[in-house]
């Protein structure tokens, strides 16, 4: 995968670093001079292109026309809708990425302006905030890039509601699928049979309002105060 990336700070190099280490083609931009510093120390030589990220000369150099993925990560909101409308228009790159750095401007990213998936840093922050304090003990592992879903853990304690029970008699929510059962580091494949034991982790694919439904039957029983 060819991936061009706008903004070369901490988010962009470290974005650059992990895309390299796992084999993909990555070029960045940057005109800022203290950070083009530390982008070369960072960064092979070749990845890394001197100029103004909505210049279209600089963009063409680091062959925009080729991307399968723009990241627009720079600190200005306005260049990085700017980036992602070029590329789009321009060239069709096919996958348009934005970081926001004012929540205030988050309303602006979306494909009227070409931007596929935008990253709200504080937004997400707050959202994981409140996922983890309403769904007790499960973990979110990642977002579903269509729908409302998410990949969500829980490992079951003593004394759950579950515990004994089968997956056809546990009464699911309607958007959910238990995707495995690991026991004793033991995959299990979920049937309607599958009885539900302590300490197992379960794997489900939910929405919000599911994943609160599971943790009803998936939690430990709560104290009276």
């Amino acid at each position: 995968m060819f991936v061009v990336i706008v903004g070369g700070g901490r988010t962009g190099t470290q974005l650059a670093k992990t895309l390299i280490q796992q084999n993909h083609t990555v070029h960045v931009v940057e005109n800022r001079s203290d950070v083009l510093s530390m982008i070369h120390r960072e960064l092979p030589t070749e990845s890394v292109f001197q100029g103004n990220p909505i210049d279209p000369i600089i963009l063409d150099q680091a062959g925009i026309k080729d991307a399968d993925v723009l990241a627009a990560v720079t600190t200005r909101d306005e260049v990085n809708l700017a980036v992602c409308h070029y590329a789009r228009l321009k060239y069709n790159v096919p996958r348009t990425i934005a970081r926001v750095n004012n929540p205030r401007d988050a309303w602006l990213f979306d494909d009227v302006f070409s931007v596929d998936v935008s990253v709200n840093q504080s937004a997400i922050m707050s959202h994981i905030i409140e996922e983890e304090m309403s769904m007790g003990d499960m973990m979110t592992l990642l977002k579903l890039r269509r729908g409302n879903y998410s990949l969500v853990t829980e490992k079951i304690p003593e004394g759950a509601k579950a515990i004994g029970m089968m997956l056809k008699d546990a009464g699911l929510p309607e958007h959910c699928v238990i995707a495995a059962i690991i026991r004793k580091g033991e995959v299990i494949v979920p049937r309607g049979v599958s009885v539900f034991e302590k300490d197992d982790e379960i794997l489900s694919v939910t929405d919000p309002e599911g994943a609160l439904q599971l943790s009803e039957l998936f939690d430990a029983p709560k104290k009276a105060n």
